[in-house]
C-alpha cells in the first residue's frame, strides 16, 4: 500500500522523519492502533466536523477519546458544531479512504484543532489515506507543519 501522494509530499518536501507501516486492514481508530502495535493514547484519530456556517474541519483526539462538540464550539467561538457524515465529507478527500484521512487539514484548505492529551505526546501516529497504512512522526514536526489549535476537545 502507500501513503497519500499529498502526506508523502508534504512530509518528504519538509525533510520530516517519520515511519510508515503498513498493517492489516482496519476501520476503526483503536483497531488500526491495534493493528499497527501502537497503545491507543499515542494513536491519533482524525474526525471530521460541520461547522455551524456549514464548513468543514478536522478535529484531532487520541483512538480512545470522544469529541466533545461543545467544547469544540466554545473554542470557535459559536454554537457547538456537528459529526459531519460521511457523505457530507468523501468528496473532500479525493483518492482517499472515507475514514482515513490524515490530520493534516492544511493540505485540504481546512483548519486543525487538536486536543490536549494529543499535543502532549512527543510522537503522533494516524492513518496516511488508506485503512492499512500508518506514519508516525515528531508531534512537533506535525504542529509546525499542520498548525493547529490546541485546547481541550475531549469528552
Amino acid at each position: 500500500m502507500a501513503i497519500a501522494v499529498r502526506v508523502r509530499k508534504l512530509l518528504d518536501d519538509n525533510g520530516i522523519k517519520y515511519l510508515h507501516t503498513v498493517h492489516s486492514p482496519a476501520y476503526t481508530a483503536s483497531e488500526v492502533a491495534q493493528a499497527a502495535h501502537i497503545k491507543g493514547r499515542a494513536f491519533a484519530k482524525t474526525v471530521v466536523i460541520r461547522t455551524p456556517k456549514g464548513g468543514f474541519a478536522l478535529v484531532v483526539v487520541s483512538a480512545n477519546d470522544l469529541v466533545s462538540l461543545e467544547a469544540l464550539g466554545k473554542e470557535m467561538g459559536a454554537e457547538a458544531p456537528r459529526l459531519a457524515t460521511e457523505a457530507e465529507f468523501e468528496r473532500l478527500f479525493p483518492g482517499i479512504a472515507v475514514g482515513a484521512m490524515s490530520p493534516f487539514g492544511n493540505l485540504y484548505d481546512l483548519p486543525v484543532y487538536v486536543d490536549r492529551s494529543v499535543a502532549e505526546q512527543k510522537e503522533i501516529a494516524f492513518n496516511a489515506g488508506t485503512h492499512r497504512d500508518v506514519v508516525q512522526m515528531a508531534y512537533a514536526d506535525f504542529e509546525r507543519l499542520a498548525k493547529p489549535k490546541v485546547g481541550a476537545f475531549v469528552e
